[in-house]
């Protein structure tokens, strides 16, 4: 079964062929480490991370570099505020990027590059491309160097524009530069900038503008053409584009395939830090849970916005809750006999994965297998139980949400309170079992009447009874 995605670049679905059979190369645009993350982050690593489970469960290895800009005006500047060195100010909130991607259970990328790590690498692309004749250092002094987008005729073809239609690039000063549109690729060392923010150049001293450093650290782990590069729909331009027009101009055939997942909004605007719109990560994974989050993030279609709130986020940890109390029910049904069940899921949900990452017709899915199962432990009909159980297993282990996986080892906020539910919970059916005794069925039936509304079902099985959440 063939996967086929959307090509940013062709603006079509097509069909998904790797250029080494087996092997997937795949270069995502990581974060800038200037301020903490937010869920609008995290959505593109959470998509890209699905994408890898499914492309490694269809039998695939997957290569995924993800860089860190760890240099950059805005870090500079943030840092210049609160009043800390620019790279400690930089690796502190990479520190708090990477923990965020943990809470949310994303599996770290085959490398992670750091910009500050890969100058020479910036330097020696710069100076082909200049002797290309497709950049230039201005005769201002200034130590800058530009990429002459006039000199390179398929500028805009990513996103399908002509450069008479862009506006200017605002990554420099527009003095030294031949268009306004020119890109900075090398930034000169400027008064009052620190010293360690900069580094030797046949330009002088000075620090790589944005778009040059994916492209040298793409090329240097995946090769000067590999198979899929990803991001969040806002990059695509100015970011993606100048890193395709100068990454093509050096003559290397770069990405093949070209992936941007859409906005987290809210009050229907995208969730940035310049809108001041944003939603703390750890907020959200302390009272709703990483697996809840991760859940909300992942279930709607990449290439569709999706609008964030209490009511979003509650409805994804009901979902799960949901999903986690069917399993726990299916293991403790029976004996566990799992040699008559292969590890595969249901034909449906591997369509919908194969067609562009079909996430919520894939949720539906799984869905639909938690009800067949509960239906299942109704009739007592093991072998159906198992079935669903190994199906939904595999099911979630592509949506990165087994709550067996290791990275859910450490019990969330939600896991923390399991204990006190089941007691309290396991008080009440105390209480009924004693009125049930002495024959007290009003007072039974009251109890569960009150964990009915309360949106839990009571079982009266052989070895007593068991609670479940209502489907």
């Amino acid at each position: 079964m063939t996967l086929h995605l959307y090509d940013s670049a062709r603006r079509e679905i097509v069909e998904f062929q790797p250029l080494e059979p087996g092997q997937v190369s795949i270069y995502l645009c990581g974060p800038t480490v200037q301020s903490a993350p937010h869920l609008g982050h995290l959505r593109s690593r959470v998509n890209f991370d699905v994408l890898r489970r499914w492309l490694e469960f269809s039998g695939h290895q997957v290569s995924l570099v993800v860089n860190v800009t760890d240099i950059d005006d805005k870090i500079l500047a943030k840092a210049a505020e609160a009043g800390r060195p620019w790279w400690a100010h930089a690796y502190l909130f990479e520190a708090a990027f990477r923990d965020a991607f943990q809470a949310l259970g994303v599996q770290p990328p085959t490398y992670e590059p750091r910009a500050t790590g890969h100058i020479p690498e910036m330097i020696e692309l710069i100076a082909e491309l200049i002797e290309r004749g497709h950049a230039y250092a201005p005769a201002d002094e200034s130590g800058d160097v530009y990429f002459d987008v006039q000199s390179w005729p398929e500028y805009g073809a990513l996103t399908g524009q002509r450069v008479a239609d862009m506006a200017p690039a605002e990554d420099a000063d527009p003095r030294g530069k031949r268009d306004p549109r020119d890109f900075a690729l090398w930034k000169g060392h400027k008064p009052g900038e620190p010293v360690t923010a900069s580094w030797p150049s046949p330009w002088g001293r000075g620090r790589p503008g944005w778009h040059i450093e994916c492209s040298a650290m793409a090329g240097k782990y995946l090769g000067e053409t590999f198979d899929i590069h990803g991001g969040g729909l806002d990059l695509r331009f100015p970011h993606h584009e100048n890193e395709l027009a100068q990454s093509r101009a050096a003559g290397r055939g770069f990405a093949r395939y070209w992936m941007h997942n859409a906005w987290v909004t809210m009050a229907g605007e995208k969730m940035s830090k310049s809108l001041g719109n944003t939603a703390d990560v750890a907020a959200a994974v302390a009272k709703y849970g990483g697996r809840a989050v991760r859940l909300w993030l992942a279930g709607p279609h990449y290439r569709s916005a999706i609008e964030l709130s209490d009511a979003s986020l509650a409805e994804a940890a009901a979902q799960l809750a949901r999903i986690d109390s069917f399993l726990e029910r299916a293991a403790a049904a029976g004996p566990e006999q799992w040699f008559a069940y292969a590890v595969r899921v249901p034909e449906e949900f591997s369509v919908a994965m194969n067609d562009d990452l079909g996430t919520p017709t894939a949720l539906a899915v799984l869905f639909r297998t938690v009800k067949e199962g509960n239906l299942a432990l109704e009739s007592g009909d093991l072998e159906a139980i198992r079935a669903a159980q190994i199906a939904v297993w595999q099911m979630l282990r592509v949506f990165g949400l087994d709550p067996r996986a290791s990275e859910w080892a450490d019990a969330s906020a939600g896991d923390d309170l399991k204990p006190v539910v089941d007691g309290l919970v396991g008080a009440l059916l105390e209480q009924r079992a004693q009125a049930r005794a002495r024959k007290d069925w009003p007072a039974a039936d009251a109890v569960r009447d009150t964990l009915k509304n309360l949106g839990l079902k009571v079982e009266d099985t052989p070895a007593g009874p068991r609670w479940s959440l209502e489907n």
